[in-house]
């Protein structure tokens, strides 16, 4: 199993004290499967991602991938995560504006020691004309075009994207849909989607719902 999470709380301090936002979520990934996680604003759909993606610590539980738990990671063990095991896209893109297209694609797998097959992705992404240019001159569906070939370049097992189409117009939105989903069923990776599109979450294998801090 490629992700297993157990258990996992996660609570967010207030000044009127804890505040609760996970309570026991489980749930297990497979590599090459692809899940969509829907519900409601504020059910704790994107800290799951960040837990998973090791950019938070739960308070709680366990996350497992590959078999290694991560719960209890430090900062630095949690950066190697992100470096060489998991990649992640993000709803606003978060480019590099000062490096080119092409040296943004490249960036994580740098970070990574691994050298990133960039031409070959910008070509799969409809990117190969764009290479030189900076994020300021991509229109939004290209600048996620970016962000997702960023994510794959490192060779990362396990894919989480965040709305990664919230930006998007429709026709734009399922364009960049089927590029992700073609790459990451050709890499072999898993993908853990944060959507609230139910057309969206309809074209993943699998869809779970998040509903009152638990898998409803």
């Amino acid at each position: 199993m490629l992700l297993s999470i157990q258990d996992l709380t996660k609570s967010f301090d207030s000044a009127e004290g804890p505040v609760p936002v996970l309570q026991g979520v489980s749930l297990t990934l497979a590599a090459g499967e692809t899940v969509a996680l829907t519900g409601e604003s504020g059910s704790g759909k994107s800290t799951i991602l960040h837990l998973v993606g090791g950019l938070d610590a739960p308070s709680g539980g366990t996350i497992r991938i590959d078999g290694q738990d991560i719960s209890g990671l430090g900062d630095a063990g949690r950066a190697a995560l992100r470096r060489t095991t998991v990649g992640i896209v993000f709803q606003q893109f978060n480019l590099i504006p000062s490096m080119t297209v092409g040296a943004n694609i490249g960036f994580q797998a740098r970070l990574a020691g691994r050298t990133a097959p960039v031409a070959d992705l910008a070509a799969r992404m409809g990117l190969s004309a764009q290479l030189d240019k900076y994020p300021e001159d991509l229109s939004g569906g290209q600048q996620q075009r970016v962000a997702i070939a960023r994510a794959l370049a490192a060779a990362p097992r396990l894919i989480l994207a965040d709305e990664p189409t919230g930006n998007l117009d429709e026709a734009t939105a399922d364009s960049v849909m089927d590029l992700m989903l073609e790459a990451i069923a050709d890499s072999g990776a898993g993908l853990l989607m944060v959507t609230h599109s139910d057309r969206l979450a309809a074209r993943l294998s699998r869809r779970l719902h998040l509903s009152g801090g638990r898998i409803a």
